[in-house]
């Protein structure tokens, strides 16, 4: 290791602090540190930073010689034991300049980053895989894994994005399923959050409720109908949705974007071709829209997404670890 460099951290609120100079000095940082495979937008970091019930956030800045050259996003979430049921917190985000690497920055901005999470009752820490994630985890191709083993952490599970060029989408020969598939309109708000509340409490459920009240597009939910209600629903993005497409990095497929995920059916209808259906109709549509490059991100589904033509396209490591009492 080089020579330790000489640069002050400060500590920002998200929710208080004025934030347009320093969206630009982190958009440009990462950029320059991960582009061009995984470039970012300052309206992708100012999604990511808008506030959430119970969300409480610190972005640790490192300045030398009057820049920007490191940054840690720690996140925690209060009043949703649903949600945080191993009580983890998350590094959203750790960004060192390549010119400032292997100085002992990346280490110190972690260590302030698990300390104020720890001080939020945490008692785990997770890379990557937060609330409004720029990324599930540690991005494989970059080896910056190895970063996180070194300091403590262990690698739970490799997930992927996975892409596909929707033009010419045919579906593999599906099992008939007694269900109707449709978009959801104004008064379906209540059929898919109970739905939600009932079959995924957890993450799932407090996600929908945060993009509802943030002014997500009710309508960009599919609806899998039975004869009982709502027994499954999936997310889609397109170009003009809330959440931002660039949140799923499609940089490398042909244009217009979109997104599928998350997608889920209630526990007794799995393996009876409910999900087949309902992920179907949300492809159909999207490819009906014009979408061509479409990404299914973070998930483990390899041979269930590739019989509907999508391949592996990013991977990322999972790394947590149990914070110091």
């Amino acid at each position: 290791m080089s020579h330790a460099i000489e640069a002050a951290i400060v500590a920002l609120d998200p929710a208080t602090t004025a934030l347009a100079p320093v969206l630009t000095g982190f958009t440009d940082l990462w950029n320059e540190a991960l582009g061009p495979t995984m470039p970012i937008s300052s309206p992708f970091v100012q999604y990511n930073l808008q506030p959430s019930t119970g969300v409480v956030r610190r972005l640790f800045v490192a300045e030398a010689d009057g820049r920007m050259v490191g940054a840690a996003l720690a996140t925690a979430l209060h009043g949703e034991p649903l949600v945080t049921e191993h009580g983890e917190g998350w590094v959203d985000a750790l960004v060192v300049a390549p010119a400032v690497q292997r100085r002992g920055l990346g280490r110190r901005l972690l260590d302030e980053a698990e300390r104020w999470l720890a001080a939020q009752d945490c008692r785990s820490v997770q890379i990557g895989g937060g609330l409004r994630p720029f990324a599930p985890g540690a991005p494989q191709a970059s080896g910056v894994a190895d970063f996180f083993t070194c300091s403590g952490y262990t690698a739970f599970e490799v997930v992927w994005d996975m892409a596909a060029n929707l033009a010419a989408y045919t579906p593999p020969a599906l099992r008939e399923a007694p269900c109707t598939v449709a978009p959801a309109t104004a008064r379906h708000a209540d059929d898919l959050l109970a739905f939600l509340r009932r079959e995924f409490p957890g993450r799932w459920r407090y996600e929908a409720e945060m993009l509802l009240a943030g002014n997500g597009r009710l309508a960009d939910f599919m609806l899998l109908w039975t004869a009982r209600g709502v027994d499954g629903c999936c997310l889609l993005t397109f170009p003009d949705s809330h959440h931002p497409i660039e949140r799923f990095y499609p940089y490398q497929l042909p244009k217009p974007w979109g997104q599928l995920g998350s997608i889920g059916a209630s526990a007794d209808c799995r393996g009876q071709g409910f999900g087949a259906a309902l992920l179907d109709a949300g492809l159909r549509r999207l490819h009906n829209n014009g979408i061509n490059g479409c990404v299914i991100d973070w998930t483990t589904l390899v041979d269930l997404y590739g019989k509907f033509g999508f391949e592996r396209y990013r991977a990322y490591v999972m790394l947590g670890r149990t914070l110091p009492t």
